[in-house]
C-alpha cells in the first residue's frame, strides 16, 4: 500500500457523485436477439436477465466472459482482542499463503471457471484499531486501501468477482449493517467463524458497543466504513467504485462482502446497479440485508466460506448466461416456424 496515491473520503464521494450509468443501446441490442432466440420469450429466466445486465455495464453487444478475475482482499481487524472469533487472527495470513500455494477452495472453483485469481493483502501485520475505542481506520488510511482495492480492475479484465478473508470481518459486517440500518444489533450478528454462547454475547456486545460509540459523527456509508470497517472492506468499495468506471459487472460474495458495498448504496441507492449478488450466505444477516437492499442472490446453498467462493462459483452460471446467448440459433437461422 506505500505506493498508492493519497486520497480523502471526500473525493471518493464527489467519484460516486459521477459515476457512468447503464449502456442502454447495448441493453436494447441484447433484449432485441434474445427476443429472436429458439426458445419461448423468459424460458431463461434469470440467466435472460443477467445476459441484459452483462451488456447494459459492459456498455457492449454480445456481452463476454473471456477474462473474468476473482478478487480477493485480506485485512486483520483489531476488534478481534476481544475474542469475538473462533480463530486468531493469524489465521488471516495462513489463508493467505493457502491460496497462493493453491489449496483453498476458491483456486478449485477459479480453475473450474477459467478465472484468473487474484489475492491483495492490506496490512496483514498491521490490524485496524478496535473500533469499540476509536474508529476503526484514520480518514486517510480508509481513502488509501479504498484506492488501492481500485487497482484490481486491470484493462481487459471483463467481468469481477469479489470477496475477502479477514479474521474479524463478521463482526464488522453486522456492525456496518447495524449503523447503516439499525435495527436492533443481534439482527445483524451471526456465528461468523462458528462462535456461540458466551463468545456469540461477546460478539454482540462489541458490536453494540462500537456502533453506539461513532453514531454520533457517522453522516453516511463512507463514514462507517471508516468507523467500523476493515482495510479489506475498504478496498472492495474500492473494487466496485473501480468497475463502475472501467464498465465491469461485478459479483459480490457473501455477508462480509455485500455489507461493504451497502456502504456504497446508502451513499446512492444507484452504486450498486452494476453488481449482482452472487449467493446468499448461511450467516443470517446476509439475507436480511439482501431484504433490506432490494436485492435476489444469483445462488443459495448454504454457503458461508467467504474467499470469494460464491462469487466465483456465480460466474459459472454467468458464462452459462452468455453461452446460450450467444451460442443459440434464432428462429430464423433454425428454420422454425412461429406463425400460428
Amino acid at each position: 500500500m506505500a505506493d498508492t496515491p493519497l486520497a480523502s473520503l471526500d473525493e471518493m464521494r464527489r467519484v460516486l457523485a459521477d459515476l457512468p450509468g447503464p449502456h442502454l443501446e447495448a441493453g436494447s441490442a441484447c433484449l432485441a436477439r434474445d427476443a429472436r432466440l429458439t426458445k419461448p420469450p423468459g424460458s431463461l429466466g434469470r440467466l435472460e436477465q443477467l445476459t441484459h445486465w452483462m451488456s447494459l455495464w459492459q456498455g457492449k453487444h454480445p456481452p463476454t466472459s473471456r477474462r473474468p478475475r476473482v478478487a480477493v482482499f485480506a485485512g486483520n481487524h483489531g476488534v478481534t482482542v476481544h475474542g469475538v472469533s473462533a480463530f486468531p487472527q493469524t489465521v488471516t495470513r495462513q489463508m493467505v499463503e493457502n491460496f497462493v500455494a493453491g489449496g483453498a477452495a476458491v483456486n478449485q472453483l477459479c480453475t473450474v471457471m477459467d478465472a484468473d485469481l487474484r489475492v491483495y493483502e492490506l496490512g496483514l501485520d498491521q490490524p485496524t484499531a478496535d473500533f469499540t475505542q476509536d474508529a476503526a481506520l484514520s480518514d486517510e488510511e480508509c481513502a488509501r486501501a479504498i484506492a488501492y482495492g481500485m487497482m484490481a480492475v486491470e484493462p481487459g479484465v471483463d467481468v469481477l468477482a469479489v470477496g475477502e478473508m479477514g479474521i474479524g470481518n463478521s463482526t464488522s459486517a453486522a456492525a456496518l449493517c447495524y449503523g447503516l440500518f439499525g435495527g436492533e444489533a443481534r439482527e445483524w450478528v451471526g456465528p461468523g467463524t462458528g462462535v456461540s454462547g458466551e463468545r456469540m454475547q461477546t460478539k454482540l456486545r462489541v458490536v453494540e458497543d462500537g456502533v453506539s460509540r461513532h453514531r454520533e459523527w457517522c453522516r453516511d456509508g463512507m463514514d462507517w466504513l471508516r468507523a467500523v470497517g476493515g482495510l479489506e472492506l475498504a478496498a472492495i468499495v474500492g473494487a466496485i467504485v473501480a468497475a463502475r468506471m472501467a464498465r465491469v459487472p461485478v459479483l459480490l460474495d457473501g455477508f462480509a462482502c455485500t455489507a461493504a458495498a451497502a456502504t456504497l448504496w446508502a451513499v446512492d441507492r444507484h452504486a450498486l446497479d452494476h453488481c449482482e449478488i452472487a449467493h446468499v450466505s448461511a450467516e443470517p444477516g446476509h439475507r436480511r440485508l439482501l431484504d433490506r437492499m432490494g436485492r435476489k442472490p444469483i445462488l443459495d446453498l448454504g454457503m458461508r466460506l467467504g474467499e470469494a467462493s460464491g462469487a466465483a462459483l456465480a460466474l459459472g452460471i454467468v458464462k452459462a448466461a452468455l453461452s446460450c446467448h450467444g451460442g443459440m440459433a434464432t428462429f430464423q437461422e433454425a428454420k422454425v416456424d412461429t406463425a400460428l
